[in-house]
């Protein structure tokens, strides 16, 4: 059986780890200015745990996030392109036959710090989530990541702007909602949200940063809806207060359920916030067994 691709765990988790404190509106997008070789590391550790991709550190960046940090426009493009350059330099420093890096591209709401990336409905026009989006991802795409990662999206009609999107840009991506209850986060059909998938412009279409038990059901549905491979990549199983800025709840992420996503027809799988290396590693590992 051929092994899916493994994708890296939180990002930002790793940085914790290493003892950075990132409560701020930037998140690990701060560390692009501040400390780009621990972004180095954090990825590279990864690598060594197991994964083939790496998700670039610009998932919170963003022109106005930067602008309130005094970072002039020409300043945030060339962390935005760092992103992607920082990644491709762990990928080169540790080697091995497949590094991928994949430019992180998250929704508005996580811009907003607010926890808004998990109830979505911003109540912004298509067209101002356009320009939101589109000159960020091409600056991203400028550096030439391998894909781009539309990822933790909760609402179908962000979904619409980010593939309309990528497909001006032209370059490979995936499409990754963040789901609770069987629907995105907005409450919306997932069979409406993931017959997204069906244009040329989206590779992989799944689910990221929901609860592992989410993500079995939201697979089965998109196989039902687009023949395109798949992605799932959840989140520890606990949940985020934004109100308090941490995560509270218990972790369920086992390497059983990475077994059930591959027959599910995942070709990509891995984890998001609060899946530290080890756990990369296990999955890896449940991975290459029946």
């Amino acid at each position: 059986m051929n092994r899916p691709l493994v994708l890296d765990g939180g990002l930002a988790t790793e940085l914790e780890a290493m003892g950075h404190d990132l409560a701020d509106a930037l998140w690990s997008a701060r560390l692009l200015a501040d400390a780009p070789e621990e972004i180095v590391a954090a990825h590279a550790a990864f690598y060594r745990a197991g994964a083939d991709i790496a998700t670039t550190a610009s998932y919170q960046a963003s022109f106005a996030g930067f602008a309130d940090r005094g970072i002039s426009r020409a300043e945030a493009e060339r962390l935005l392109r760092r992103s992607v350059e920082l990644a491709r330099l762990a990928g080169e420093i540790e080697g091995g036959e497949t590094r991928i890096v994949a430019a992180s591209v998250g929704p508005y709401g996580a811009t907003l710090a607010d926890g808004s990336e998990y109830r979505g409905d911003y109540g912004l026009s298509k067209q101002q989530l356009r320009d939101f989006h589109l000159p960020r991802m091409e600056v991203l795409a400028e550096s030439r990541p391998d894909v781009l990662a539309l990822e933790t999206v909760p609402d179908v009609r962000e979904a619409e702007v980010l593939v309309e999107a990528v497909a001006e840009i032209g370059i490979p991506a995936w499409l990754s909602y963040t789901v609770d209850g069987g629907k995105t986060r907005a409450g919306q059909s997932l069979v409406d949200a993931f017959a997204l998938a069906e244009s040329d412009a989206i590779g992989w279409v799944g689910v990221n940063c929901s609860a592992p038990d989410e993500v079995l059901p939201a697979l089965e549905i998109a196989r039902r809806s687009t023949p395109k491979p798949l992605i799932a990549y959840p989140n520890s199983g606990e949940s985020w207060d934004s109100d308090h800025r941490t995560w509270i709840g218990a972790t369920h992420l086992s390497a059983d359920q990475a077994r059930e996503w591959r027959t599910a027809g995942a070709k990509i799988i891995g984890g998001c916030c609060r899946v530290p290396p080890e756990e990369i590693t296990a999955l890896a590992h449940a991975l290459t067994t029946t």
